[in-house]
């Protein structure tokens, strides 16, 4: 099968240090090669890959301190459509530009939704464009979507042999990805001072929760127990979670995966997670981890986690969450969409030349004349 795989632009592919989009398409775009697959990648020039590379910028966005990723994400998806006939299936892992472009050959694309999908932000193009075939990475992150052409849910995965089995043995708890709110990165710190266990905190800080950081997460950093590491690479990320007795996941918002936690289940590390999001799907309750809801049951849950047994833990990743059944799961979902959609007619299009209803309701605006409705121009 010929596939076009179409990362981000923020990141290299695979990243070289935070970004988990582009390490999943990293882990998925090796691993369809390995399997005998023709794969192209659309990606930054500093990408590394085994696939077929087209570089669309010389380095990662980020590194290169540009803000605004439209523009060149829009070059990108041009070069993708002036070739699409050399693909069989194309793969995007942007959010949403590709619609438009892309209506005409909806039978042979599909996109990985990566993202929050709780916000009405994006709703509109979906009710225009419902054609398109979407993957869900956690049947969780589905649910706020408008009637949309969900072709799977497919869980992350990763390479079976990436990171260690450990056994804890550095004896701390580890919190690991993002300074955010959203991450709660305060409840962890919270919940290290009151079991009296050590926390490594090792997390980047974007520009935008740099005043986050600064006025909520720093004053509480000055306590014996708690060490800040910040930003960390896959070589010492694997250390890190080896030696941790367990990984705490204390989000407050819905997360649509939760990368971060798998790759603790492959080290063998159990999860202290907040009972939001993907997170039931993911943790196996008691066996690769613990759920929890409060701050006073995740204190309870430092104290029993070391009754888990962590070959168990090591165990559930890899019966669910290898890259090998990842690639496996979309090479499925490839060759259905490929026999459906080659039979059937496209989707027809809602109100294509007017505003759909839903975004005036998204927007506060009214649907019918008045002082709100929007100018023509």
């Amino acid at each position: 099968m010929r596939i076009a795989q179409v990362a981000p632009l923020a990141e290299a592919v695979p990243p070289k240090l935070y970004g988990g989009t582009e390490r999943v398409v990293s882990w998925l775009t090796e691993e369809l090669v390995r399997q005998g697959q023709d794969v192209t990648l659309f990606a930054s020039g500093d990408s590394r890959s085994n696939a077929r590379l087209v570089p669309v910028v010389p380095q990662a966005l980020r590194l290169s301190g540009i803000r605004d990723h439209i523009a060149s994400t829009l070059v990108m998806l041009d070069e993708v459509r002036r070739r699409a006939d050399e693909f069989d299936i194309i793969h995007f892992h942007v959010d949403m530009l590709q619609f438009p472009m892309f209506e005409e050959i909806f039978f042979k694309c599909v996109t990985t939704m990566h993202g929050r999908l709780d916000l009405p932000d994006f709703h509109p193009i979906h009710q225009v464009f419902p054609g398109m075939p979407l993957v869900s990475i956690s049947d969780h992150q589905r649910l706020p979507m408008p009637p949309v052409n969900w072709a799977s849910t497919i869980h992350h995965g990763l390479p079976r042999d990436l990171y260690r089995f450990g056994s804890g043995a550095g004896g701390y708890l580890a919190f690991l990805g993002r300074i955010a709110p959203e991450k709660r990165p305060d409840r962890a710190i919270e919940i290290a001072k009151r079991s009296g266990i050590p926390l490594k905190i090792a997390a980047k800080v974007d520009a935008v929760d740099r005043d986050y950081f600064a006025t909520t997460i720093e004053p509480l950093l000055d306590h014996p127990l708690i060490d800040f590491i910040g930003e960390i690479d896959d070589a010492r990320k694997g250390d890190f979670l080896a030696g941790a007795s367990a990984l705490l996941f204390p989000i407050d918002w819905p997360e649509p995966f939760g990368l971060v936690m798998i790759e603790a289940m492959a080290s063998g590390t159990p999860v202290i997670a907040w009972r939001e999001g993907s997170v039931p799907e993911v943790i196996d309750h008691g066996v690769s981890g613990l759920i929890v809801s409060s701050l006073e049951e995740a204190v309870e849950a430092v104290g029993r986690i070391d009754r888990l047994d962590r070959r168990a833990v090591r165990d559930r990743f890899e019966r669910r969450f290898t890259v090998s059944r990842m690639a496996a799961d979309y090479v499925e979902t490839f060759e259905r969409l490929l026999h459906q959609r080659r039979s059937q007619p496209a989707p027809e299009r809602l109100l294509s030349t007017v505003v759909p209803p839903a975004y005036h309701e998204a927007a506060g605006l009214m649907p019918g004349g008045g002082e709100n409705q929007p100018h023509s121009a």
